[in-house]
């Protein structure tokens, strides 16, 4: 939730060259720029972004998608979370109100538990997907050393990777090697995000950090 469940806790458009949806969509080769911005301004998204928020893009642009998170709705224990706090009042009734209209509206939410394997298998077939992670602990193993733990902070923005505070963030995953253990994805902060590597270990560790509701949105290559 981008902040998870808080479905995808809240994650502010203007700190992001592109959203992870759109990084989707254009990986799967049908989203134009000025229908998307059409898309933001009709769902009203222009604040804050929810991982529920994605999962009407999706649904709006005919995306077959399966979002998956701990919490149907928001948490309120994060109401007290720094990252939350500024939104969370004003947020809380909308992201609500997604979660109970997404299965009049044929948006795909479950509340259920995601694993490596579920995950890899998902990859493993061509398929990419959006996960809510702290960006305070994912680190990419093949960015520069000056930014190796900075991996989401584009140039000129302040660095927030070193605070112990949960910092929401959204990656697109594209792959995976076995051999070697590691998980590759895109970034979305970056305008051109090169691809970006990090162990299964960290990688866990990022998307079950408490704030992300263990949020992820599948989206699948033959919509």
């Amino acid at each position: 939730e981008g902040s998870q469940d808080e479905a995808g806790g809240p994650v502010d458009p203007q700190d992001q060259a592109e959203l992870p949806s759109s990084s989707a969509c254009r990986y799967l080769g049908q989203l134009d720029d000025s229908e998307f911005e059409r898309a933001l301004q009709k769902l009203q998204l222009t604040r804050s972004i929810w991982t529920i928020d994605l999962a009407y893009l999706m649904h709006h642009f005919g995306v077959r998608h399966r979002f998956c998170t701990q919490t149907l709705g928001v948490d309120k224990g994060y109401k007290n979370q720094s990252f939350y706090r500024k939104h969370f009042d004003t947020e809380e009734t909308r992201v609500n109100q997604l979660f109970a209209q997404a299965k009049a509206c044929k948006v795909l939410v479950e509340k259920c538990t995601v694993s490596v394997k579920d995950i890899q298998a998902h990859l493993a077939q061509g398929h990419v997907a959006i996960v809510l992670v702290n960006s305070g602990v994912l680190h990419c193993d093949l960015c520069s050393s000056p930014v190796k733990y900075c991996c989401f902070t584009p140039s000129g923005h302040r660095c927030f990777c070193r605070t112990p505070d949960y910092q929401g963030h959204f990656i697109v995953l594209r792959g995976y090697n076995r051999a070697t253990g590691c998980i590759f994805y895109n970034n979305p902060a970056y305008a051109d995000p090169g691809m970006c590597s990090t162990s299964i270990s960290n990688f866990e560790e990022a998307r079950t950090s408490y704030g992300t509701d263990e949020d992820i949105l599948f989206v699948y290559l033959d919509s």
